[in-house]
């Protein structure tokens, strides 16, 4: 036999294992509410080839290759387990049990007894007011996250009524986007209702442009966590506004929010959100992208001072052609020009790492792109750095520690924007991109400005909900050493 023949068998044998272990992911999320993931990659909704890829995309990390075998043994055990609500890594299982010297299914027992007749969070209901970019992307998250009907649950959109086919059109652009491509199942009307059906979802569609008269119990929700993703009130008056309608019980900002509202980036500082805190912002997508970044830097190198510049896609703010606006620059042609703008990001970081306060300046450029932003941070840093260093730590970070859902790593010649359009993590880290010189350290960090801020938001909402699963195993600390 060939090489190419023996590639071919090898590949067509891993998709047959890949085909094996879709109806295993799927019974573990509906049955169990269990949802597994590679790495941080999530699995539930991966076609085989998808999964195959995936454990292609952990090894061109630098990390050791996980046989799909493995992966599907481990997935067979854990579904015999029955364990309740979590959230289970099957890559490190599959490394914990290879260096634990026991039989899967006895090193599984031990590790996932926190797991064993965990409850899954009672139901919180979700509002979307406003359906725009992150709106849908939102809505699309939510959608896919419905298992067993725990957790968040999003039960209505609240929108200003645009034409006499207002829903046909809201419909529309929850199933197509022109960037992310099209929605991953059905969606369909009940107009009498005044309803989008996504996946089994009834969403109500709600018109109105005034957040304090809604009554939200009249369509059956209550205590419900309004995300606002209008950016029309970034300070408590105006969000408090969400608090008066009926059924609202909390407001969570989908913009960087005005003091004394907390600004939450996931990973960071969600741990200071109390029962108490009725408003929270879930800041930017840029101070989400970088933060994460910033404290694994800080912790292991010390940051001095730094600038960040922002090489951000345009947004619905700019005009498509020259005309006026209130903004400098921005009434140029957003799909012809790069426009140097502010950005409030590096200042911003502070509100979630105190201890960079007054170190940071930054400054924007948007380019013509729809969607996916990179960050340059240009550090002065306390402790001497090597590239090699620098980078096998942040992909450590990113396999490994508390902020592998924030950061993500990659090593290749050839991406570019595009390749980041639908990542879930908050940052990407450009290994190859990297430059290190004693003190001085510059990091180049592509986001996808839209869908991986979601994520984010969403994890906020998990936080505030009380929904989001024991995690296991647990996330360990890694150090610059190793």
């Amino acid at each position: 036999m060939n090489d190419s023949a023996a590639h071919r068998e090898d590949w067509t044998a891993s998709e047959e294992l890949a085909e094996r272990m879709i109806p295993l992911i799927g019974a573990l999320r509906r049955e169990h509410d269990v949802v597994t993931s590679l790495h941080g990659h999530r699995l539930l909704g991966l076609s085989a080839t998808g999964l195959v890829e995936v454990h292609e995309r952990v090894a061109q990390l630098g990390h050791e290759r996980l046989p799909i075998e493995d992966s599907l043994a481990v997935l067979e055990a854990i579904h015999a387990l029955a364990p309740g609500a979590s959230s289970l890594d099957v890559a490190r299982l599959v490394a914990g049990h290879a260096s634990s010297g026991e039989s899967l299914e006895t090193y599984l027992a031990d590790v996932l007894a926190p797991a064993m007749g965990a409850v899954a969070a009672e139901p919180t209901d979700v509002v979307l007011y406003g359906f725009g970019r992150i709106g849908r992307l939102l809505a699309r998250i939510l959608i896919a996250h419905t298992g067993g009907g725990s957790g968040l649950r999003l039960r209505a959109i609240v929108v200003r009524r645009g034409s006499e086919n207002d829903l046909v059109k809201r419909a529309s652009l929850l199933l197509r986007d022109s960037v992310h491509g099209r929605f991953a199942g059905s969606v369909t009307l009940d107009e009498e209702a005044e309803q989008i059906i996504a996946n089994g979802t009834r969403i109500q569609v709600i018109y109105s442009d005034d957040p304090a008269t809604i009554d939200y119990t009249a369509h059956g929700i209550d205590d419900a966590i309004v995300v606002d993703n209008t950016g029309r009130w970034r300070d408590e008056a105006g969000l408090s506004q969400h608090l008066r309608s009926k059924g609202v019980a909390r407001v969570l900002l989908t913009a960087p929010g005005k003091s004394p509202l907390k600004n939450i980036v996931h990973g960071i500082n969600d741990d200071t959100i109390t029962d108490s805190d009725r408003m929270v912002s879930a800041a930017s997508c840029t101070t989400n992208a970088i933060t994460p970044v910033l404290a694994a830097i800080d912790e292991a190198y010390g940051v001095v001072k730094g600038h960040v510049e922002t090489v951000h896609s345009f947004t619905n703010d700019q005009n498509l052609i020259d005309n006026f606006h209130k903004g400098d620059r921005r009434g140029r042609s957003a799909v012809l020009n790069m426009v140097i703008t502010e950005t409030g990001a590096a200042k911003a970081v502070a509100k979630a790492l105190p201890q960079l306060e007054g170190k940071l300046t930054g400054s924007s450029i948007r380019v013509p792109t729809p969607d996916v932003s990179l960050a340059v941070l240009h550090l002065t840093i306390e402790r001497p750095a090597t590239k090699d260093q620098v980078n096998d730590y942040l992909r450590r970070v990113s396999l490994h520690s508390k902020l592998r859902q924030q950061i993500d790593y990659v090593e290749s010649p050839d991406v570019v924007s595009t390749d980041f359009v639908g990542s879930h993590r908050a940052g990407i880290v450009d290994g190859l991109a990297t430059i290190a010189d004693e003190d001085t350290l510059i990091l180049y960090v592509w986001y996808d400005n839209e869908f991986g801020y979601s994520c984010q938001v969403i994890r906020v909402l998990e936080v505030m909900a009380g929904s989001h699963p024991i995690v296991l195993p647990e996330r360990r600390e890694v150090t610059l050493q190793g």
